[in-house]
């Protein structure tokens, strides 16, 4: 389904992220995921490096573009010696490291996979995206394989306000016509951020200094309205 639905990376996130790039640069990707981001960075000519926990995902940027550099890890995990000039995470993913100090401990160690002057840029989901509670499952998502049978996203939401976590159950369900082929759950929760918070949370990192975004043309994010914020750090 994500292959699907995420054949291109969106043109104005993309922009947002090469924006940071420069030919000279050292780049990673964290959470790399398919190469929807990497693979355009690649074509850009940048040197780009890639990490990610899915092995499946990892496969299917490697039928995309063979010699990407790519690593599979835990991004909790991974270590490596090498210094990067640019290291970013797209769409929120890092929002999936739901416990907030976990998250806070995987921002300080890349910060600490930064040269002097790097940047760290990476997206948030925020609280005003956090959905209603949902009773049942409902479909969220429905595509169409190449095989024609019919791929369904179920989910149901619940927000718990204490710690600020959408938790969003899901079934993945597969059919040819009526008859149901296979169906496997996921047990899918992020963490949603409010402005005050990020901002304490990279205060407390020590960065030479940061913004926090609301939109992908660099406005300064001023409350909590916005559905992401974007923030880039420099070391």
């Amino acid at each position: 389904m994500y292959e699907i639905l995420h054949t291109k990376a969106p043109e104005d996130e993309l922009n947002f992220y090469l924006s940071y790039a420069k030919k000279e640069y050292k780049i990673l990707e964290m959470m790399c995921g398919s190469g929807r981001f990497l693979l355009p960075f690649i074509e850009h000519g940048f040197d780009i490096s890639g990490v990610d926990n899915s092995i499946f995902m990892l496969e299917k940027l490697k039928e995309k573009e063979p010699n990407a550099k790519i690593m599979q890890s835990d991004v909790l995990d991974f270590f490596t010696h090498e210094r990067f000039d640019y290291i970013f995470i797209s769409s929120g993913s890092i929002c999936l490291i739901s416990d907030v100090n976990e998250c806070k401990e995987f921002l300080k160690k890349l910060k600490s996979f930064l040269v002097k002057g790097g940047r760290l840029v990476f997206a948030l989901d925020t609280i005003a995206t956090k959905c209603k509670d949902d009773e049942d499952y409902k479909i969220s998502v429905s595509v169409k394989t190449k095989q024609n049978f019919d791929l369904f996203l179920k989910s149901k939401n619940h927000y718990d306000e204490l710690t600020k976590t959408q938790f969003s159950p899901s079934i993945y369900e597969l059919y040819d016509k009526d008859k149901l082929l296979k169906s496997e759950t996921m047990d899918f929760k992020i963490h949603l951020y409010d402005l005050k918070e990020i901002k304490n949370i990279l205060q407390e990192l020590d960065f030479e200094c940061f913004f926090i975004y609301s939109s992908f043309d660099k406005r300064i994010a001023k409350d909590d309205t916005s559905e992401m914020f974007l923030c880039e750090c420099i070391n």
